[in-house]
């Protein structure tokens, strides 16, 4: 029997509604990606910027100057981070979109936070000389040099000390050994890293890994025993991993166990 092929066609009597077709192109067309600059693709950044606030909000007491405070705080790295790739691209213009969005965004939350707490300005200085190793570093394409990376280190761990402060926080003491805790556990986590993805199998990186690790467990010695004991642990992790192979993906997520650990035994223990 002969089939009636005109009956298959879109919009014909008894045939394929029109609407389903068009909806149908619709649906299939590929959803358009943000250009590069604009979601940054650095896993393990996220814990290290969330811990820092995290442990100066829990710290001290939680107050509403805090709030635009962590949103300026993640602006300000979006546009640390799209400022980072226009530096190291030689400022191509692709990344000037995502760069000026995120630094106006940084901009009016930084003034709407010092509305708030007019105070936490005195921090300030304090980030210029990490922020600007950093930034000379990604201009001269070493952005994944050690000294960049422990500059966004301390520059990370400072906002302790701000969140604190926010907080109305006044065991100044406490807040800069907290700050100290986390600034040793991420540069660790830098020469860690190293051994696991762009210096895997080099021996001086390993060997200065393994040794700082140990060298930390034992600087936390007169802070707290727990703290020794998990900086213990880090220590055999520093020293027994990087036998083992793993995606730089996933090595930059596994930072968020122990960056919690790190920070929940210094909230419990540090006095």
């Amino acid at each position: 029997m002969a089939t009636d092929t005109r009956a298959l066609q879109p919009g014909h009597p008894g045939g394929i509604p029109l609407g389903t077709v068009t909806a149908t192109a619709t649906t299939a067309r590929p959803r358009r990606r943000l250009g590069p600059g604009w979601v940054p693709n650095q896993h393990g950044a996220w814990a290290m910027l969330a811990t820092p606030l995290l442990v100066g909000i829990l710290a001290s007491h939680p107050r509403w100057a805090q709030l635009p405070l962590t949103l300026f705080w993640f602006a300000g790295y979006f546009a640390f981070f799209a400022g980072g790739l226009w530096l190291t691209s030689h400022r191509q213009a692709r990344y000037v979109p995502p760069l000026r969005a995120y630094a106006v965004t940084a901009t009016v939350l930084g003034l709407l936070t010092l509305v708030v707490r007019p105070g936490l300005a005195r921090w300030a200085p304090l980030f210029v000389l990490p922020m600007g190793v950093a930034l000379l570093a990604s201009a001269r394409r070493r952005e994944r040099s050690i000294v960049s990376g422990l500059a966004t280190s301390v520059g990370s761990a400072l906002m302790t000390l701000v969140a604190y402060d926010a907080g109305d926080g006044h065991d100044w003491h406490r807040a800069w050994l907290l700050t100290a805790v986390l600034a040793a556990y991420w540069a660790g986590t830098v020469l860690y890293v190293k051994t696991m993805v762009r210096e895997r199998g080099s021996e001086p990186h390993y060997w200065l890994s393994a040794g700082y690790h140990d060298l930390a467990a034992l600087v936390m010695i007169p802070v707290s025993p727990w703290l020794v004991l998990v900086f213990a642990v880090l220590a055999i992790r520093a020293t027994v991993v990087p036998a083992f192979r793993a995606a730089p993906k996933l090595v930059g997520l596994a930072e968020i166990v122990p960056a919690v650990g790190v920070a929940a035994t210094a909230l419990l223990t540090v006095r």
